[in-house]
């Protein structure tokens, strides 16, 4: 399990291309916010995280668990959910908005597309009222 990589994933590089043809720039992997968001919009203070279904335990068909040593995958399967919840509270707590995106929603573009433009959207529509 060492080898599946944490960064640069093929869900996050689309999730990185749909967001750079909505005409938006992003830094990546922002190691000073707490989860580390994988992109993150500074100046509307919005951060997304790609997570994928296995690992943070989405609960869709991608959701499997391991036959064997199964205590042990159950521990680390909730220390994850535990840990991006914590993320996520902590981001909202010091004024960011927070979008996760799952890997399975990834298969679907053009409603991933309308889901990303919402959320990159949402306070520019209020700044311009």
């Amino acid at each position: 399990m060492a080898a599946v990589p944490q960064k640069h994933t093929k869900p996050e590089i689309l999730v990185r291309k749909i967001c750079h043809a909505l005409g938006r720039r992003f830094r990546l992997h922002r190691r000073d916010l707490p989860g580390s968001p994988d992109l993150v919009f500074p100046k509307d203070r919005k951060a997304i995280f790609v997570h994928g279904c296995f690992w943070h335990r989405h609960g869709c068909r991608l959701t499997t668990t391991p036959k064997s040593n199964a205590e042990f995958w159950q521990e680390k399967f909730d220390r994850n959910r535990e840990r991006d919840l914590q993320a996520n509270v902590d981001l909202q707590y010091d004024g960011w908005e927070v979008l996760v995106i799952w890997q399975c929603e990834t298969k679907d573009s053009e409603l991933l597309v309308e889901r990303l433009a919402t959320f990159l959207t949402c306070n520019q529509v209020n700044e311009s009222k």
